[in-house]
């Protein structure tokens, strides 16, 4: 096998056309190992031209006067390596000052470690085993009439709980729950039922662990940045309790097999983070008769509901048409443990709200059952799973969803913006984060006004905005074009932001300027152009 540590370039290359698909992400986006290996490729390239760069300052300064040639020897062999004409080489840049071959070295340095990483990733990427087109099906967990001495033990305190005792413990070592996403929702939810000794828990999740998810998903640690979440998770909860069985599915839920995957399990519990994944879970648990256990958190705001459950309504009953895509933003434990222990009152038929900044729990009653609900109605015509990207209008797997808000000729790349901004032709850069965000890092020649005040036609923003253009006209050239590139953290604001200027009549300094959102927005920019900008 090729050691990837000292596989060439070629042999990388040669890799990624054979390689299996592990850990695929199911029908939508590539494998991870086939995302590292592009990712090596990539380095290889940049890594290559620093080399070449460094060589004619590191690998030799002893040369020879051949004519009018100049000819490098190395000094690891003494063999000429470069021929370099007085013409190529003049004489003020012979010697290289020492702090650029400091620089170069460094750079070299970060490189290594940075490819180092990679191919570590890549690694592990290849030990995990490619998953089958559909799931392999799991057995249904045998009854249980008593529970053992070191059950008790563990056990102890919440068995001493009348509403539980040995009938509700025993009830949940017979269970399974399918837990639908391994994040911020999912990983405590898979850690409280692990520890309460639920019987058996599917973990599903097409995501690798990054450093970003690292403050809120606690299951993963910095040495699985990389691997599956769902690996990961279940490799976290076998430390926990090694009495559970844990069965990872680390591909994207699709139509194709999420039905037969739920009838595997007595209770889903619906920690996704995207409305196509809810739709498709939900339909999948009517068609299958099983209870969904649903959740969603937001900055300091969390709700929690039970769907499908004791003749109470579905997802769809409450939402019966998806939101529009554009204003979509980027499960708690209770709701399960009632339902897998028999712990009577549920959450079904109410939701539970909390709001984390001002302390306060709320139970509100949802809608009832709707009696010409396309799934669970008196006459569904939902007999099967669909395309549930298609239905919403967005895509289940996308960190980032991204708007298509403006035309092509609206719209300028980071490239080329940086292009212009080299240049020095005139314009204003608008920056339209919150202020939370520009606290955390901004380029310094923009302008900052949040959208909220850009939407609500703030006289005091819009005033600023005026009085910048005015400025910008007069440092700039006479009969010189003006123009107005918008930016935010993704290039979803800023299209909202040009939507918004281009309707502006407060402003007439706009009047006949060129709005322009900026694509990708500031992570491009960090991608792209600045590697030392922060990412977030």
């Amino acid at each position: 096998m090729t050691n990837l540590r000292e596989a060439p370039e070629a042999d990388l290359r040669h890799l990624t056309r054979t390689v299996p698909n592990p850990g695929a992400r199911g029908r939508l986006g590539f494998s991870t190992s086939q995302r590292v290996f592009r990712g090596i490729l990539r380095f290889c390239d940049c890594f290559r031209s620093i080399v070449k760069a460094s060589q004619a300052i590191t690998h030799s300064f002893h040369f020879q006067a051949l004519g009018s040639v100049l000819v490098f020897e190395s000094l690891s062999d003494g063999k000429p390596e470069t021929e370099v004409t007085p013409q190529m080489f003049p004489e003020d840049a012979v010697m290289a000052a020492p702090e650029d071959v400091a620089a170069l070295q460094d750079e070299i340095a970060r490189r290594e470690e940075e490819l180092a990483s990679l191919k570590q990733r890549l690694a592990a990427a290849l030990a995990v085993e490619p998953e089958p087109e559909r799931p392999i099906p799991v057995m249904p967990l045998p009854s249980r009439a008593a529970l053992s001495r070191d059950e008790i033990l563990r056990y102890s305190r919440q068995l001493l709980l009348p509403e539980l005792g040995v009938r509700g413990q025993l009830r949940l070592a017979a269970a399974s729950v399918l837990v639908v996403g391994c994040g911020g929702l999912g990983c405590p939810l898979a850690q409280y039922l692990a520890a309460a000794g639920v019987g058996r828990l599917g973990l599903v999740d097409h995501d690798v662990v990054e450093t970003s998810n690292l403050a809120r998903q606690v299951l993963h640690g910095e040495a699985q940045a990389g691997h599956a979440k769902a690996w990961s998770a279940a490799a976290a909860l076998r430390r926990l309790n090694s009495a559970v069985e844990y069965v990872p599915y680390a591909r994207a839920l699709s139509e194709a097999w999420a039905l037969d995957l739920v009838r595997g399990y007595d209770v889903v519990a619906d920690c996704s983070d995207n409305v196509p994944t809810r739709y498709l879970v939900n339909d999948a648990c009517v068609l299958a008769g099983r209870p969904l256990v649903s959740a969603s958190a937001l900055r300091f705001e969390g709700q929690m509901t039970v769907y499908h459950y004791d003749d109470g309504p579905c997802y769809r009953c409450v939402f019966p048409r998806p939101p529009p895509a554009e204003t979509v933003t980027n499960c708690a434990d209770g709701g399960v443990l009632k339902i897998a222990a028999g712990l009577g009152t549920t959450y079904s038929g109410s939701m539970l709200l909390f709001d984390g900044l001002g302390g306060h729990f709320r139970r509100i009653r949802l809608r009832r059952r709707r009696p010409d609900c396309v799934v669970c109605g008196q006459q569904p015509t939902v007999t099967c799973l669909k395309n549930y990207e298609a239905f919403c209008g967005s895509s289940a797997t996308d960190k980032c969803r991204s708007l298509k808000l403006l035309s092509p000729e609206e719209r300028i790349s980071v490239t080329d913006y940086k292009r212009l901004l080299d240049s020095g032709v005139p314009h204003v850069l608008l920056d339209v984060r919150p202020q939370v965000e520009v606290d955390i890092c901004r380029l310094q020649h923009s302008l900052h006004i949040p959208l909220s005040l850009l939407e609500r036609r703030d006289a005091d923003s819009l005033k600023l905005l005026g009085a910048a253009l005015q400025e910008e006209k007069r440092n700039s050239q006479e009969g010189a074009a003006l123009a107005v590139y918008v930016i935010c953290k993704l290039g979803n604001d800023s299209q909202k932001a040009v939507r918004v200027l281009q309707s502006l009549t407060a402003v007439p300094e706009l009047d006949s300027l060129k709005v322009q959102d900026i694509s990708g927005g500031l992570m491009a920019w960090a991608a792209k152009i600045d590697g030392t900008f922060p990412q977030y």
